[in-house]
């Protein structure tokens, strides 16, 4: 009798426990080959606060000048909403810099806690450039507005990178 009690108990909680996780990290992952040597191109990206020089969907960004851990760059994006993102790694050296969302709002970028990192290496007198970026959907709930969705969140960042890269391709190209 106890044994079948427990059983149903179990059973009754199995519902609950599929349903009280969060989100899982979704990423994106994206790259592409520039035809100007790696000094050139990280001249260009190493700049952290200046985002707005080659980024089509970037209309203003400032910061503080300095690439340091915990510089902060503030942007405005080109729905008029702004976010503010926030160095932790920085390296002349490996042409590479991370970064993460210093302050989530969701509804003008549609992510929260993402973390991204640039990295570039030189392929002869080339330079490939990858973005890679882990992030989660906008409301972290169990039940977000299709806004705020996996889906609305993976299309924002898809798009994010990709217009980024393209961007930079064709200011430096």
């Amino acid at each position: 009798m106890k044994l079948s009690t427990l059983f149903i108990l179990t059973l009754s909680l199995i519902p609950f426990c599929t349903h009280a996780h969060g989100p899982t990290p979704k990423k994106a992952d994206e790259s592409i080959v520039i035809n100007v040597s790696i000094k050139k191109v990280w001249d260009v990206v190493k700049e952290f606060d200046q985002i707005s020089d080659w980024h089509p969907d970037v209309k203003s960004s400032k910061g503080g000048g300095k690439n340091e851990s915990d510089s902060v760059r503030t942007m405005t994006l080109s729905n008029d909403g702004v976010i503010e993102e926030s160095l932790d790694y920085y390296s002349d050296k490996d042409y590479e810099y991370n970064y993460r969302l210093k302050g989530e709002n969701a509804s003008v970028f549609p992510v929260s806690s993402h973390t991204s990192s640039i990295q570039l290496t030189a392929e002869g007198d080339k330079t490939l450039v990858k973005w890679k970026s882990r992030f989660y959907r906008g409301d972290t709930g169990n039940t977000p507005s299709e806004k705020l969705n996996d889906e609305s969140a993976i299309k924002a960042m898809n798009e994010f990178v990709q217009n980024g890269l393209k961007g930079l391709k064709e200011t430096l190209e």
